[in-house]
Protein backbone atom coordinates (compact mmCIF):
# COMPACT_ATOMS: atom_id res chain seq x y z
CA UNK A 1 0.00 0.00 0.00
CA UNK A 2 1.57 3.52 -0.89
CA UNK A 3 1.65 6.63 1.06
CA UNK A 4 0.37 9.73 -0.61
CA UNK A 5 0.14 13.66 0.19
CA UNK A 6 -2.32 16.02 -0.58
CA UNK A 7 -3.36 19.59 -0.50
CA UNK A 8 -6.62 20.93 -0.81
CA UNK A 9 -8.15 24.04 -1.06
CA UNK A 10 -12.19 24.23 -0.36
CA UNK A 11 -14.28 27.18 -1.00
CA UNK A 12 -17.39 27.82 -0.57
CA UNK A 13 -19.50 28.58 2.99
CA UNK A 14 -16.67 26.53 4.96
CA UNK A 15 -15.92 29.00 7.62
CA UNK A 16 -17.99 28.77 10.60
CA UNK A 17 -19.35 25.57 10.26
CA UNK A 18 -17.28 23.45 12.14
CA UNK A 19 -15.08 22.59 9.00
CA UNK A 20 -12.10 22.10 10.95
CA UNK A 21 -12.81 20.47 13.88
CA UNK A 22 -14.89 17.97 11.23
CA UNK A 23 -12.42 17.24 8.97
CA UNK A 24 -9.90 16.25 12.00
CA UNK A 25 -12.63 13.73 13.20
CA UNK A 26 -12.52 12.17 9.90
CA UNK A 27 -9.12 12.63 9.29
CA UNK A 28 -8.25 10.56 12.63
CA UNK A 29 -10.98 8.10 12.22
CA UNK A 30 -9.11 7.17 8.91
CA UNK A 31 -5.78 7.28 10.14
CA UNK A 32 -4.51 9.93 7.91
CA UNK A 33 -2.05 12.64 9.29
CA UNK A 34 -1.35 16.50 8.72
CA UNK A 35 -3.37 19.70 8.88
CA UNK A 36 -6.67 21.68 8.26
CA UNK A 37 -6.60 25.89 8.42
CA UNK A 38 -8.70 28.77 7.77
CA UNK A 39 -7.50 31.01 5.23
CA UNK A 40 -8.00 34.70 5.26
CA UNK A 41 -10.20 35.05 2.13
CA UNK A 42 -12.79 32.33 3.81
CA UNK A 43 -11.42 28.94 2.48
CA UNK A 44 -10.30 26.21 4.08
CA UNK A 45 -6.58 24.50 3.43
CA UNK A 46 -5.58 21.09 4.23
CA UNK A 47 -2.82 18.67 3.79
CA UNK A 48 -3.17 15.31 4.56
CA UNK A 49 -0.73 11.94 4.36
CA UNK A 50 -1.20 7.99 4.80
CA UNK A 51 -2.47 5.27 3.01
CA UNK A 52 -3.43 6.55 -0.60
CA UNK A 53 -7.36 5.13 -0.07
CA UNK A 54 -7.54 6.20 3.21
CA UNK A 55 -6.81 10.07 2.02
CA UNK A 56 -9.13 9.34 -0.86
CA UNK A 57 -11.91 8.83 1.22
CA UNK A 58 -11.01 12.00 3.13
CA UNK A 59 -10.65 14.01 0.15
CA UNK A 60 -13.95 12.90 -1.31
CA UNK A 61 -15.58 13.95 2.32
CA UNK A 62 -13.86 17.66 1.63
CA UNK A 63 -16.44 17.55 -0.99
CA UNK A 64 -19.13 18.02 0.93
CA UNK A 65 -18.07 18.62 4.39
CA UNK A 66 -20.22 18.96 7.55
CA UNK A 67 -23.78 19.04 7.20
CA UNK A 68 -23.94 23.36 7.28
CA UNK A 69 -21.36 23.45 4.84
CA UNK A 70 -21.62 24.36 1.28
CA UNK A 71 -18.86 23.65 -0.68
CA UNK A 72 -18.57 25.18 -4.07
CA UNK A 73 -14.87 24.06 -5.21
CA UNK A 74 -12.21 21.80 -3.99
CA UNK A 75 -8.67 22.57 -5.86
CA UNK A 76 -6.24 19.11 -4.92
CA UNK A 77 -2.24 19.13 -5.61
CA UNK A 78 -0.64 15.84 -5.10
CA UNK A 79 2.44 16.41 -3.23
CA UNK A 80 5.79 13.74 -2.34
CA UNK A 81 4.60 12.31 0.02
CA UNK A 82 7.27 12.99 3.20
CA UNK A 83 6.09 11.58 6.44
CA UNK A 84 6.38 14.54 8.11
CA UNK A 85 3.13 14.43 10.60
CA UNK A 86 2.12 12.40 13.92
CA UNK A 87 -1.25 13.46 13.84
CA UNK A 88 -3.81 15.39 12.48
CA UNK A 89 -4.10 19.10 13.96
CA UNK A 90 -5.71 22.29 13.57
CA UNK A 91 -3.52 25.58 12.95
CA UNK A 92 -4.40 28.65 13.57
Amino acid sequence: MSNVRVRLIIEGRVQGVWFRDSTRRVANSLGVTGWVRNLPEGSVEVVAEGPEPEVKKLVQWCHHGPTHARVTNVQEFQEPWKGEFQTFDIRF
